[in-house]
């Protein structure tokens, strides 16, 4: 029995199949998945190669490093790998481990998409919708790869054709097109087009004015950190509109946009403090939050300014001229 089992521990490994490492790298296990996927990678395996291109692009199971992740990728990319070729893409688009060249991610994406790789539909789309990098917009161009993405069920690919229709680009202004696909891609969870569709309930675009629906997807939007919808969610519990008035509710989500900059929900919440509606009256933050939306010219914004600054005292616009600078200054670092 001992001389059994010294010979099985000297007989080598057996090597990971590509279906044991996927399923790994599928479970989260990256630790486990990168002991399987480098040698078959090695090898030359497209599916291992992308996988630790991925794992190297985001940090899972080995430090983030995107010149590896590009070198990794290419590698799969070049063997017609389409998940390689659209991430490659993404890569290029993003300047991530190669300088940004929006050309080379058109060319990647469009290899990718067609082989019907659905997100890379979707990215291509997107790349023409917006263009630059020598790339010019092309609106019909961008609604025809969306449409394809959309039409194999991709919620962003769905939620952006909606906003084709919705913006009339590429394709006639059709509302009702563009509710359909925005709740396509609402029920599948993507927070973009939760939002969408909340708005035109909101706004009463294409459908009759209805708070409640709106209230329901924009919950789910703002859920998610979409910082429109939490502006629009804690206007909606500050006035009562299709929930509850709640003033700790419409803080609470108001101050969420509000940190993300969005300018209404900075008017709002700077609001709140200057008339004392569910927090205790404080000129001082009122005035901060008033000076950061005037800053982004919304002009509400600088309306409240003249109203509440003839109440302060120099000292008190002083501190919250110095709130308001410390908040920017904190926000361009973790911006950048």
């Amino acid at each position: 029995m001992v001389l059994f089992a010294l010979l099985a521990a000297g007989q080598p490994l057996r090597a990971a199949s590509p279906d044991e490492a996927a399923a790994a790298f599928a479970a989260g296990d990256y630790q486990r998945a990168l002991r399987m996927i480098k040698p078959l990678a090695d090898q030359g395996n497209a599916r291992a190669q992308h996988d630790l291109g991925f794992m190297y692009a985001n940090g899972k199971g080995v430090p983030r490093d995107y010149a590896e992740a590009v070198k990794w990728y290419r590698k799969a990319a070049g063997q017609g790998f389409a998940e390689a070729q659209s991430n490659l893409g993404s890569m290029y688009a993003q300047g991530k481990g190669v300088p940004r060249d929006y050309a080379e991610a058109v060319k990647w994406y469009r290899k990718a998409a067609d082989q019907g790789f659905a997100g890379a539909q979707d990215n291509l789309g997107m790349m023409y919708f917006k263009g630059g990098g020598g790339i010019p917009p092309d609106y019909a161009e961008a609604v025809k790869w969306l449409r394809k993405g959309a039409d194999q069920g991709y919620a962003e690919a769905q939620g952006h054709l909606g906003a084709m229709y919705g913006l009339g680009k590429g394709v006639p202004q059709d509302r009702a097109e563009a509710l359909k696909w925005y709740r396509k891609a609402a029920d599948q969870g993507y927070a973009g087009a939760q939002d969408n569709l909340g708005m035109m309930y909101f706004r009463g675009e294409g459908v009759p004015p209805d708070y409640a629906e709106a209230g329901q997807w924009l919950r789910k939007a703002s859920g998610q950190g979409i910082a429109e919808a939490q502006g629009t969610f804690g206007w909606m519990h500050l006035m009562g509109k299709g929930v509850p008035r709640d003033y700790a509710e419409a803080l609470k989500w108001l101050r969420k946009a509000a940190e993300q900059s969005d300018a209404r929900a900075q008017s709002n919440l700077g609001a709140m403090y200057a008339n004392g509606v569910g927090v205790a009256q404080d000129f001082v933050e009122a005035y901060k939050w008033f000076i950061l939306c005037a800053a982004q010219n919304y002009e509400p914004g600088k309306q409240q300014m003249d109203k509440v600054r003839p109440r302060m005292t120099s000292e008190q616009v002083a501190e919250a001229r110095r709130r308001a600078a410390q908040w920017t200054a904190r926000h361009a670092g973790s911006a950048g």
